[in-house]
């Protein structure tokens, strides 16, 4: 555990209050969105004894068939967030709009983005789903928060991090400064420090990805799979193993502790649309996540994080994971501009 033995996460967020890298508000907005999380997980484990599988009967915004556990956790983390007074406002996956904090709270300088539960379609058959969050700094002045003041590059996120729902409990979190991961100790009830600076090596052996769009993609995308199957015998001198969850947090876990690359193309399905996951809820706290571990995110021809949102809801491609594999994917697509 690389000396981060029985550091529990607020004691990790006090030590980097100390060190001037967080402040006070951050710190207990970090701990508020833990709990909540602490909450989900409770609720993911009970699954059918819990009467929380299957739809709820309603679509989101990108017109999507809403899980029971979907409302529910985003009801969680809108509850557990907005009485603190660390927050200006929130937005969700879930939501159509942003949401201020209620006049009858105190309000705070940051701003929060999340998937309440990604992957949601695994929720009933038992495979591990998560939530993804994105801090961001309230812009000076603004008490009252509408849907353009987060629209921001991601590379303004001041946190980021994701839970995910498995074995085991994790949560995954960077201020800025490393990628760290705490597991929940069910008996203690808290997060604790498991793996402190993770890394993903730049070289990698595994792809995650949909083999089954393969008809509808783009040549670069074709080129660069096509050279990754060919294996040893192929230009790329290696076999290569393919490892799909299609809950993004687990896929994007298992390349944080051993290396791969994770690609959601654009594709000619949707021609329309640059690409199927979210920017605010999804790419950039994941990018912003892989970048502190070494790693690197595109859309297969700009880093992520430098990208400029027009909209709460937007859609982008993603590359990312071990730094050489994403390099050479983004190199095919830009060649092709």
């Amino acid at each position: 555990m690389n000396g981060s033995k029985g550091v529990s996460l607020t004691r990790y967020l006090i030590e980097e209050q100390r060190a001037g890298r967080i402040n006070g508000d951050l710190r207990l907005l970090i701990e508020v969105v833990a709990r909540a999380c602490k909450s989900i997980a409770h609720a993911v484990s009970k699954g059918a004894l819990g009467g929380v599988l299957g739809d709820a009967g309603t679509d989101n915004i990108q017109g999507e068939v809403q899980k029971k556990l979907d409302v529910l956790s985003n009801e969680i983390l809108i509850e557990a967030n907005e009485w603190g007074g660390h927050l200006a406002g929130l937005a969700s996956e879930e939501m159509d709009h942003c949401q201020p904090i209620p006049n009858v709270y105190p309000k705070g300088n940051y701003l929060l983005l999340f998937d309440p539960l990604d992957g949601s379609s695994n929720i009933d058959v038992n495979v591990s789903v998560g939530t993804i969050f994105s801090v961001l700094r309230c812009p000076d002045g603004v008490t009252e928060p509408n849907d353009e003041h987060f629209l921001q590059p991601g590379k303004t996120q001041v946190a980021a991090g994701y839970t995910v729902y498995g074995p085991s409990t994790m949560l995954v979190l960077t201020v800025g400064h490393g990628t760290h991961a705490f597991t929940l100790d069910r008996e203690q009830g808290s997060f604790v420090m498991t793996q402190r600076d993770m890394r993903i090596p730049g070289d990698t052996k595994e792809f995650a990805v949909n083999m089954s769009n393969l008809r509808h993609w783009h040549p670069p995308m074709r080129r660069y799979i096509d050279e990754l199957l060919a294996g040893k015998t192929g230009p790329r001198g290696k076999d290569f193993n393919m490892r799909w969850v299609a809950s993004m947090v687990a896929d994007v876990h298992r390349i944080l502790t051993r290396g791969g690359i994770f690609i959601y193309p654009r594709d000619l399905k949707e021609p329309d649309k640059p690409g199927k996951l979210r920017l605010m809820y999804e790419a950039n706290p994941m990018a912003f996540i892989v970048e502190q571990a070494g790693g690197a995110a595109t859309n297969g021809y700009d880093r992520i994080l430098d990208i400029a949102p027009s909209k709460l809801h937007q859609r982008v491609a993603v590359f990312l994971g071990s730094k050489n594999e994403v390099e050479i994917a983004t190199r095919y697509h830009r060649e092709t501009q």
